[in-house]
């Protein structure tokens, strides 16, 4: 494990601290021991300290990415799955490491990380944010973590065992089931499936439905007798609606639901994360890095609704994390999910979404996304005003002079 840094006392700082509706200026923030220690808008003593004084700079959380793919290193995603373990390795720990450098201190995986990164980052082998995994995601053949094409006859065996796929394969309720507790075992924190076609898969157009209702709930039951939760890719309002009556707690995407589905959510407590960023960055990019014609094909199917989608969830009252999913190269537009956002909602709601309500999603309330005496001590610290300018948040953490991760600056640049 690294090594923990002397206290730091951060003074005269404009705090967003993922609560109040706006910043609140002069604050004090005493950090010890890799926590908070104490948080006030009086001078505190801290003997033997490092004192930092910000002089009006934001002070805010680290920022939290409810929906990434750290394996995901081109986009190609079926010649990921067939790069060498060590490949994939590397080059996710530079994309973490990206992240990281953009102010993101913690990330949920989707699909495809192992616990094995999660140790390297642990020991700190690897420079990273913290790391929420589900193991590799689970879908029925065909689906949207089955790669194969039409006229590929591999069993999917050949890849599912490598570090660079993002899934593996369960027909039936008893398969899915115990895809589901093997998962748990290999160190997931809630369990991934795939529950409608997707746009970078082969063989499944976005209207499919991924699992019969049984399978669902199997999984859904798996993952609470863990005492965990189900997070399910879903783009139609159909696929919603079916699996948060099944118990599917976070919905990823949503870029099809309509209001009577949200107001379900709603009343059932699931929480969604939408990817707007990523749609943008592949129908840019996405060709020309070698996403396959057919992928390219449905991107505009889910991309053209996604704003609206933000407004239906917000008027029914739904909880949004903040989530990307971009692929390989891509990976850079990260921090561009801020401001598509910010085009239909409050910049307090989209700081929110990366900070309390993304650590309400990870059930980690009270430890990350908040600035609390107690919590992680992940923080970084900004030029001018995030709720007048989300663009802030933007330019590979450009201006963020510092960023702390667990207390200990992974980045600082304070003059």
């Amino acid at each position: 494990m690294p090594k923990q840094a002397s206290p730091i006392l951060f003074t005269n700082a404009a705090l967003i601290d993922g609560v109040a509706d706006e910043a609140r200026p002069g604050g004090h923030v005493l950090v010890e021991g890799g926590v908070i220690r104490e948080v006030s808008d009086r001078p505190i003593t801290a003997r033997g300290a490092r004192v930092i004084d910000l002089a009006g700079r934001t002070l805010m959380p680290g920022l939290i990415d409810c929906h990434v793919h750290v394996i995901a290193t081109i986009a190609d995603l079926g010649a990921n799955a067939l790069l060498p373990d060590a490949i994939v390795a590397f080059r996710s720990a530079q994309i973490m490491r990206g992240m990281l450098m953009r102010g993101f201190t913690t990330v949920r995986d989707l699909g495809g990380a192992t616990h094995a990164l999660v140790e390297a980052i642990e020991e700190g082998l690897i420079e990273a944010p913290r790391l929420v995994i589900c193991g590799k995601s689970i879908s029925q053949t065909g689906g949207h973590a089955d790669l194969r094409g039409p006229v590929d006859e591999r069993d999917f065996g050949y890849q599912a065992r490598r570090l660079g796929a993002l899934g593996r394969i369960a027909d039936g309720v008893d398969a899915c089931r115990a895809a589901a507790r093997d998962e748990i075992r290999r160190g997931a924190k809630f369990i991934k499936i795939m529950a409608n076609g997707g746009v970078a898969s082969p063989t499944d157009p976005i209207a499919f439905l991924g699992f019969s209702r049984e399978e669902i709930t199997a999984l859904v039951e798996e993952a609470q007798n863990a005492q965990t939760y189900v997070a399910a890719h879903l783009y139609t309002d159909e696929a919603i609606r079916r699996a948060v009556e099944c118990g599917v707690h976070s919905v990823e995407h949503a870029n099809l639901i309509q209001p009577k589905t949200a107001r379900l959510m709603k009343e059932r407590g699931a929480i969604a994360c939408p990817t707007l960023v990523t749609f943008e960055a592949l129908k840019n990019e996405g060709a020309s890095l070698g996403l396959p014609p057919a992928s390219v094909a449905k991107i505009d199917d889910v991309r053209l609704a996604g704003l609206e989608s933000l407004e239906i969830m917000r008027k029914a009252g739904v909880t949004m994390a903040y989530g990307t999913d971009l692929l390989g190269p891509m990976h850079r537009h990260q921090s561009e999910e801020f401001v598509i956002r910010g085009q239909v909602l409050p910049a307090i709601e989209v700081i929110r979404s990366a900070t309390r309500d993304a650590a309400k999603l990870l059930r980690m309330e009270g430890e990350i996304g908040t600035i609390a005496e107690g919590a992680q001590a992940d923080l970084i610290v900004v030029e001018g005003n995030p709720l007048s300018d989300l663009a802030l948040l933007t330019h590979q953490g450009a201006h963020m002079p510092a960023i702390m991760k667990a207390g200990r600056f992974v980045k600082e640049e304070l003059r």
